[in-house]
């Protein structure tokens, strides 16, 4: 039944044009035209809502941050490398965390944690986790005070990792402590 009815509406248009007698080059561009038109129109449409995150992107890549914070609300840009880090205060001192929604605890790097004052607790066993790139050993220690922009959190738990040197990972540990946490597009929205 469709393949009839877009025969009809190709029939009709055809006849129009046939009835118009127009040179066959000047239709064939007019049709072109008007599939770019459409074309164009649709692929608007269905990018629709990634412009709202490209102009998240635009708008702080011209602040030179990838940041943006308003009353209790902290909007992140998506990095090149996909994934949302963001600048953060460890008791004073800055440190750099990856958001992972994969991990439960946030973790530490051995050398973020000496630079924050972070108290490792050495008694008892260590902690072995399952990250991505394996099995590992850490010890469980606790941040005094953690602040993202506006949002600010005291005596949060984190697993310092020895030998983790890279990237130091925001946990859910403490998304969990947010009213709530969502990705828009391109932009992951922390609400305190």
């Amino acid at each position: 039944m469709q393949l009839v009815a877009a025969l009809g509406c190709l029939v009709l248009v055809a006849s129009s044009l046939a009835a118009r007698r127009l040179p066959l080059k000047d239709t064939a561009k007019m049709a072109l035209a008007w599939v770019a038109i459409f074309g164009f129109g649709f692929m608007l449409y269905a990018l629709k809502d990634d412009f709202g995150g490209l102009w998240n992107r635009v708008k702080l890549a011209g602040a030179g941050q990838s940041e943006d914070a308003v009353g209790g609300t902290l909007r992140i840009a998506r990095g090149d490398d996909g994934h949302f880090s963001v600048n953060a205060s460890v008791n004073g001192r800055p440190v750099r965390f990856m958001i992972d929604t994969g991990a439960t605890t946030t973790s530490l790097t051995s050398d973020a944690a000496k630079a924050a004052n972070v108290a490792v607790d050495e008694s008892g066993y260590p902690v072995i986790v399952d990250t991505a790139n394996g099995m590992a050993e850490g010890r469980r220690a606790r941040m005094a005070t953690i602040e993202l922009g506006p949002i600010k959190r005291a005596d949060v738990g984190v697993i310092v990792m020895p030998g983790m040197s890279e990237m130091n990972l925001l946990g859910m540990n403490f998304l969990s402590s947010l009213k709530s946490w969502r990705v828009e597009g391109s932009t992951l929205i922390l609400e305190s």
